[in-house]
């Protein structure tokens, strides 16, 4: 039996008409989409297949993207009822879908968690003006060192998201990442790109929401795991309720590390599956662990041939 790594992207892999096809042909995802909507009081078919702002507002792009990914999280685990993975991993929300694919909470009860993650994230970015910025053909230790120097500043700006080599987001306020546009291409980056984005993920800014999102934590999560979770803070496997509540607290205020973790895993496992829509980890992946074969699930043509190829 293969040794398979269950993946789960984060924000910024949504689109509008995502997951479609699994509504369309599945009655499992229609069931899904109701219930998720129900308990939140919001119509997803709208949300997602349909042109709106909601999408791009943080407190709904979480649900929508867990509701998709554990859409074909299920789907595929009907196809291939004996396929058991060795370990789960998230990028940021992305963890949040791990925890579920692993057991640790019911997806209902984590589409209402992280609806509420999302808004207390805006909750806590409101009052001041919050951004992230993607750093570009850079390497880790100068986007580090020029975080550092600019806080010794005065600056509010830490590294976020570390995604691959030559590519580390930073988060904090707009007009000191702003400020570093240059201070970063001075020091050989190719692109310092603002991103839209209205909070500063993973970042001290959100101190104010890790109280708020602990109790719900403690609340819905289970010591119930199939299998360990990767933590993006540590890069280590966890498979507690109390380590689960502890690290997404941290989570919070604390850096991804996914290019870390994949590379801490990559010759544990024998595969990778990504859930839900786009390649984004897919194309991370091959440029973190270039042997480490990915594949993903993003529709009905995805779910087959990945059937075809892990089940038989």
């Amino acid at each position: 039996m293969k040794k398979i790594a269950m993946i789960f992207a984060g924000q910024g892999s949504q689109a509008v008409g995502m997951g479609k096809e699994f509504y369309d042909n599945s009655e499992l995802a229609r069931e899904m989409f109701a219930k998720a909507g129900e308990r939140i009081g919001v119509d997803f078919q709208e949300i997602i297949f349909e042109e709106n702002e909601k999408l791009g507002q943080t407190a709904f792009t979480q649900p929508a993207i867990l509701l998709v990914q554990m859409i074909a999280y299920r789907l595929f685990k009907e196809a291939c009822p004996d396929v058991k993975a060795e370990l789960f991993l998230g990028h940021s929300l992305g963890e949040f879908s791990a925890l579920c694919a692993a057991g640790a909470i019911d997806y209902v009860d984590a589409i209402a968690l992280v609806h509420k993650r999302g808004a207390f994230m805006q909750e806590a970015c409101d009052t001041v003006e919050a951004g992230m910025m993607a750093i570009v053909g850079l390497d880790d230790s100068s986007v580090e060192k020029i975080c550092t120097q600019a806080q010794n500043e005065g600056k509010k700006v830490w590294p976020a998201n570390y995604n691959q080599d030559g590519q580390l987001v930073v988060a904090g306020m707009k007009s000191d990442l702003v400020s570093l546009e240059q201070t970063f291409k001075d020091a050989g980056a190719k692109r310092a790109l603002l991103l839209n984005m209205s909070v500063a993920s993973h970042c001290d800014i959100l101190a104010p929401a890790q109280e708020p999102l602990q109790e719900l934590l403690q609340k819905y999560i289970t010591d119930t795991f199939e299998a360990p979770v990767i933590s993006n803070v540590t890069t280590k496997p966890y498979s507690t309720q109390a380590d689960a509540v502890e690290l997404l607290k941290e989570q919070l205020v604390k850096p991804v590390k996914y290019k870390q973790s994949i590379q801490a895993i990559a010759p544990d496992v024998d595969m990778a599956i990504e859930f839900g829509n786009g390649v984004v980890l897919k194309g991370l992946n091959r440029r973190i662990a270039k042997d480490l074969k990915t594949l993903n699930i993003s529709d009905m043509a995805s779910l087959q041939k990945v059937k075809e190829e892990v089940c038989s």
